[in-house]
């Protein structure tokens, strides 16, 4: 691995860890064993650090859904996998972390924000139009809407006044939350479906 590419890895699990505020340049270049000044041989200061580190997050999201969409083999298992996959994310972050990035790094919060309201709003849609065909979900569904609710919804789940991340477990919130999308746009048979991929998977009661 190159020294670039263990910055930004390292970068982003001591942030994903310990929050963006509490983690400063020292701490970084100290666990990476380099000093600050070969740091700053590949980024700016702080704000470029975890701009970078962010545009490699959103890359690899993509990645990680296209690849999810290409080998579910029906709409229900599709929608499924994306919400795990999301549950093993939030599993490693703090609920500082998200605070800290909308708050004081907007820039960077952006790139996120445009990840949720282009591809996975596009990647949504395709699931639900998917779904229709496939009679797992209702055919009256409208998809573009339905995947606009359902990603402008998500940031309820990260909101820290709505749901303290002290008193609520953000991976049970986003169970609830697509266990609540799924019944809503899901036909029978898709119900029927979905059961069937659950009753496969054995493992914590509160994991999808």
């Amino acid at each position: 691995m190159d020294i670039r590419t263990e910055i930004f890895n390292r970068s982003r699990a001591l942030f994903m860890k310990y929050g963006l505020k509490s983690v400063t340049m020292d701490d970084i270049a100290r666990d990476l064993g380099i000093s600050k000044k070969t740091l700053y041989q590949f980024v700016d200061n702080k704000a470029d650090l975890i701009q970078k580190v962010v545009c490699l997050f959103v890359d690899e999201e993509q990645e990680s859904i296209d690849s999810i969409q290409q080998q579910a083999d029906d709409a229900i298992e599709e929608m499924l996998n994306i919400a795990r996959h999301i549950i093993r994310f939030l599993r490693s972050l703090t609920p500082t972390t998200i605070y800290d990035l909308q708050k004081y790094y907007k820039e960077s919060w952006e790139l996120v924000y445009e990840l949720n309201n282009k591809h996975i709003i596009e990647v949504l849609k395709q699931n639900i139009e998917k779904g229709i065909r496939q009679g797992v979900y209702r055919e009256n569904l409208n998809p573009e809407i339905i995947a606009k609710i359902y990603v402008g919804k998500i940031p309820i789940i990260t909101d820290e006044e709505i749901f303290p991340g002290r008193e609520y477990n953000r991976e049970q919130l986003f169970s609830e939350f697509f266990t609540y999308h799924i019944h809503g746009i899901a036909s029978q048979k898709g119900l029927q479906h979905l059961q069937a991929h659950m009753d496969r998977r054995r493992g914590n009661a509160n994991e999808l």
